[in-house]
């Protein structure tokens, strides 16, 4: 028996040195995989700088958000901006020994790999710091060179990080499906809230996302999430973390979710994609996900009011044309719960302001409804009482006397609910459109741009204030008659307003143009005619000037004089050119500020992935001190810069000393531009822009426009400090209808912005320049002779008094004037060109 004791001590020994060896031999390997694999890791200053992945930002002049744009949606938080209950929901779902090993977790394996066997359900071994690890350093290959990397960087982050570091590092870099990496920007995506706002419930269910973002998310899978999420409520009550009756009220709350936006302090989608568009130009397109800030010239509250300003007219137009009846119809069997109601609604979307909502009931002078998202509301009369059947695009049908002549059970249409305890209102997708810009007439800045009804719906991506090539119509009339006032004209020049054919041969008719309305008013005052917006006496001051004459002067407004070629001929007296709704404010810009040119931008400044100032703007600026402007600009970057539709980021900054100097340049005279001034101000008071009175104040001017058939309808108007133009028409081409114009679709969205735009400031009237004189003349001739007949006191260039009989232009009518057709006083009717 002895003899065999020897032989068990040599085989424990034997197998010591066996083990001992392995263990040796592994180490040795690892020790050599670390040397020969650390020149791949990441050193502890890069992990320290690790810079993820983090979407272009854009911010209005104050610094609200307006939007977040790259590949992938992320919002890097701090520790101490991540919730508690968000913290250890993730802590219980998938290492809840955090705080307590370094690294790597050997209790956490083999629990996890008895769950797995035992129970059916997935629990992972990664540790958080290896997760971390993988997220922020690593791609997901799934290869031994990998693993061991990835190992070595758990360790490191052991070493140098603390452990709030480490799990804020993971929050951030986790991802959790529909491009989101990071807690809070999976709370903005699935929840449509920010990081401070979810419920206990909401977090236990984002918390499990990370395991198999694509299946379990709760957009894709809301059961799945909601199993999930119930398991990690569990986890939270037996580490204590919830008590037992939040893990069941918890638990009671239905996971329901859809894709949301990124959250956004401003709504400026317009202005963020061409703020995506510039920094992809600048500095290439992976600059989206480079981290950079782009804070623009925008007015966060301004923007709001001219995105409602803007809808809200819309939806007014599109009611006078009548009902067209509901989107869709469902079958409501009378069972339907919530879930149920918003899974019928689920393939409809908000358009700007409208919201999609089902029928559930009709009364006799009103109709319930349940909003997609919102739930019940009441439709009342007041708001259905305006659904006229439309019977063709030019006839409605007769007001309904109930609801039921509009609406039935189960319809699906769009309604208005602004509040929770307001009534709703019906309403429809508006079939026209709408673009509307303002400036700082000062310096070009854009305070608000809206580039349409809805820009994520439709057409909506086309930016119709830099894209739609519009008509002007007698939008143009201020720069014709700016020309006239700049030569051998005065405001009270006699003009004849009378019929007028024009014969071009390059024409296949003869042109005969009419009055708005129609009807004559024979010897005219230009002040009259442009407040009036007489399109005879427009085309006949254009024949008297020249054409070439007025293309060329109207290029200090900034026109090219390419555009303004296309409507070589009497027609450019109209608008018959094609412009921007950004051109044409630009050009109004200059009536505003006094008569300087100034060039709309809309980045005030970029800042670099570092926060380092990249671009600066400086624009040239109209300033008391600095009225005699100067340039470093070559004048073929000035012509270049003449174009305004390319771009609206200045140039590259000019150096130091030449900013200093940087003035605008002037493109009037002082005393032209008060006197277009002084008459678009009547205009405004008793002109085709007197609807603009509603706001009660006495320095504004304006002008409407509308084309023929009221394709395009406008209105720009403005005082010393805002410029606005509001364009209303169809990307079709489609006329808005017979009685449509700029007065009636246009003006009232241009003083809903205005409203909201001029609160608080007070009125400036403006100066009368030295160059300016008034005088009493005969109204009639607009000459001294004769005064105290007819007197009128009007302001004239000091240098271009009225001479004692008057100008009297155009006042010989030949058989070549005269349109044999047509009566002496033609009747009311669509106008050519208004």
């Amino acid at each position: 028996m002895d003899s065999v004791k020897p032989n068990y001590f040599r085989l424990i020994v034997l197998a010591v040195m066996c083990v001992t060896g392995i263990t040796l031999a592994a180490a040795y390997a690892f020790i050599c995989a670390y040397v020969y694999l650390e020149p791949t890791l990441p050193s502890v200053a890069a992990m320290k700088n690790n810079e993820l992945s983090v979407p272009l930002r854009v911010y209005t002049s104050s610094g609200d958000l307006i939007a977040q744009i790259g590949e992938q949606r992320r919002n890097p938080v701090k520790y101490d901006q991540i919730p508690l209950i968000v913290r250890e929901s993730f802590i219980a779902a998938e290492d809840d020994r955090f705080f307590e090993h370094h690294g790597f977790d050997w209790q956490g394996v083999l629990r996890a790999l008895f769950v797995n066997a035992t129970s059916g359900e997935t629990q992972g071994a990664s540790t958080i710091t290896m997760q971390a690890a993988r997220s922020a350093f690593f791609t997901q290959d799934r290869t031994v060179r990998r693993k061991l990397q990835e190992i070595f960087v758990t360790q490191r982050l052991e070493h140098e990080f603390t452990k709030e570091e480490i799990l804020a590092l993971y929050l951030n870099v986790i991802f959790f499906g529909q491009r989101s990496y990071g807690v809070a920007a999976a709370a903005e995506t699935y929840f449509g809230k920010p990081l401070d706002k979810l419920t206990l419930s909401e977090a236990a269910t984002l918390a499990r996302v990370p395991q198999w973002p694509s299946k379990y998310n709760p957009i894709a899978n809301p059961q799945g999430a909601a199993e999930r999420r119930n398991y990690v409520l569990r986890r939270l009550r037996e580490k204590g973390y919830i008590t037992p009756e939040q893990e069941v009220s918890a638990k009671a709350e239905i996971v329901s979710s859809e894709a949301h936006r990124a959250l956004a302090d401003v709504e400026a989608p317009y202005v963020a994609e061409m703020v995506r568009l510039e920094i992809e130009k600048r500095f290439g397109k992976g600059a989206q996900d480079a981290g950079y800030k782009v804070y623009t010239t925008i007015d966060g509250r301004l923007q709001a009011a001219a995105n409602k300003a803007l809808r809200v007219g819309l939806v007014d137009y599109d009611r006078r044309h009548g009902w067209r009846g509901a989107t869709n119809k469902v079958e409501l069997t009378g069972n339907e719960n919530v879930e149920a109601l918003e899974a019928l609604l689920d393939e409809y979307g908000s358009v700007g302001f409208l919201q999609p909502a089902i029928v559930v009931s009709v009364a006799e002078k009103q109709a319930q409804v349940y909003i997609k998202g919102q739930g019940t509301a009441n439709i009342e009369w007041a708001g259905l009482s305006w659904a006229r059947r439309r019977a063709s695009d030019l006839a409605l049908g007769p007001a309904p006397k109930s609801a039921a002549e509009v609406l039935a059970r189960g319809d699906v249409v769009f309604v208005v609910h602004e509040r929770p305890d307001a009534p709703a209102a019906l309403a429809q997708v508006p079939e026209a459109e709408s673009a509307l810009i303002a400036l700082d007439p000062n310096n070009g800045a854009v305070l608000s741009l809206v580039g349409g009804f809805d820009f994520f719906s439709g057409n909506g991506r086309f930016n119709r204030v830099t894209m739609a090539r519009r008509q002007p119509g007698s939008g143009f009339k201020p720069f014709l008659y700016s020309a006239a006032l700049a030569n051998n004209f005065t405001p009270a020049s006699v003009i004849l307003d009378a019929p007028i054919t024009v014969d071009d041969p390059n024409a296949e008719e003869v042109w005969r143009p009419r009055n708005h309305g129609g009807g004559l008013n024979g010897p005219t005052r230009l002040r009259e005619a442009l407040v009036q917006s007489r399109n005879l006496v427009s085309i006949r001051l254009l024949r008297e000037l020249g054409v070439k004459p007025v293309i060329d002067y109207a290029q200090n407004f900034g026109f090219s004089k390419e555009q303004l070629m296309r409507a070589n001929n009497l027609t450019l007296a109209l608008g018959s050119f094609d412009a921007t709704p950004l051109q044409v404010v630009s050009g109004f810009a200059v009536f505003a500020n006094g008569g300087y040119r100034v060039a709309p931008f809309y980045i005030d400044r970029i800042e670099g992935p570092g926060g380092q100032i990249v671009y600066s703007a400086e624009p040239a600026t109209v300033c008391a001190e600095c009225k005699d402007p100067i340039s470093s600009v070559s004048e073929a970057e000035r012509a270049k810069s003449k174009d305004l539709s390319a771009t609206m980021v200045p140039p590259t900054p000019l150096t130091a000393e030449a900013r200093r100097t940087q003035a605008a340049e002037q493109a009037i005279s002082p005393e032209v531009n008060f006197l277009i001034n002084d008459i678009m101000r009547d205009v405004i008071t008793r002109g085709t822009g007197r609807r603009a009175m509603a706001l009660g104040r006495s320095d504004l001017r304006g002008k409407t426009g509308t084309t023929d058939q009221s394709v395009d309808t406008w209105f720009n108007g403005f005082n010393e400090s805002i410029v606005a133009s509001v364009w209303v028409g169809a990307d079709d081409n489609r006329p808005l209808g017979e009685l449509e114009e700029g007065a009636l679709t246009a003006v009232p969205i241009w003083v809903d912005y205005m409203r909201e735009a001029l609160r608080g400031v007070p009125e400036k009237q403006r100066t009368i320049p030295d160059g300016i004189v008034e005088m009493k003349v005969n109204a009639n001739t607009g000459g001294t002779d004769n005064a105290d007949l007819a007197p009128l006191f009007e302001y004239f260039r000091a240098d271009m008094p009225p001479s004692p009989e008057g100008y009297q232009g155009g006042e010989t009518v030949g058989p070549q004037d005269i349109d044999p057709t047509s009566p002496d006083q033609p009747p009311a009717g669509n106008d050519p060109i208004f």
